[in-house]
């Protein structure tokens, strides 16, 4: 009886183990959401449509943010085994099709002559490719990504959030490479297709956008 009480005993204290272990593990790594709920009372849709040549012109004025979802991926791949922003081998990569959209982004931009100032790239191994390949010098900014997902979505995309409504404050756009859930939880829907942009104006205590351009329009804003 003894001995099976022992051995009882063990196998409780393995399973504790076990369990503590997972738990702690699962801590450790970094938290992904889900969808996040779209900030509510705010729409990404622009109010009106503004002719390309017209957008065009406002962003050669400069003065706003450029946010980017990263370019198409394979989501057969996810980052739930991801265990810091440098574990690429464990997140959901860019495909070829991926690379070549972020390259077209980036020479359409340059051959369209739009200033642009800073680029803030979420921390991500894709969006981090997004950002090289498209814009070349780039600054790692975990703000664009949000904080934890243990934080309420308010506090979460405070930073994203402020930065939107200060912009750039100068002739040049800021760009912001990231993902589609801090621009949903923030902007609102609809939710950004891969390698959509979207042009944020900045209004002091507040923002707006006022264009969504997919990764291959951008070489129609002019002829």
């Amino acid at each position: 009886m003894l001995r099976s009480y022992r051995h009882l005993s063990f196998l409780l204290y393995l399973l504790i183990t076990a369990t503590w272990r997972a738990g702690y593990a699962q801590s450790a790594a970094p938290q992904f959401a889900l969808i996040p709920p779209p900030a509510p009372g705010r729409s990404a849709t622009p109010a009106k449509e503004i002719p390309g040549r017209a957008l065009l012109a406002e962003l050669k004025r400069g003065g706003y943010t450029i946010f980017f979802r990263h370019t198409s991926t394979d989501f057969s791949r996810d980052d739930v085994k991801s265990r810091s922003d440098n574990d690429c081998d464990n997140q959901r990569p860019l495909t070829d099709k991926g690379r070549d959209e972020a390259r077209q982004i980036g020479e359409n931009l340059r051959r369209l002559a739009i200033p642009i100032g800073d680029v803030l790239a979420s921390p991500r191994c894709r969006t981090v490719e997004v950002a090289k390949l498209a814009f070349g010098n780039y600054q790692l900014a975990q703000e664009v990504r949000g904080g934890s997902f243990s934080e309420k979505p308010a506090d979460r995309y405070g930073e994203l959030r402020a930065l939107f409504d200060k912009g750039p404050g100068n002739g040049r756009n800021t760009v912001i490479v990231s993902h589609g859930n801090p621009f949903y939880a923030t902007a609102g829907a609809p939710y950004l297709a891969e390698g959509e942009a979207a042009v944020v104006k900045p209004l002091g205590k507040d923002f707006e956008v006022i264009a969504r351009v997919r990764w291959d329009e951008w070489s129609t804003l002019a002829p």
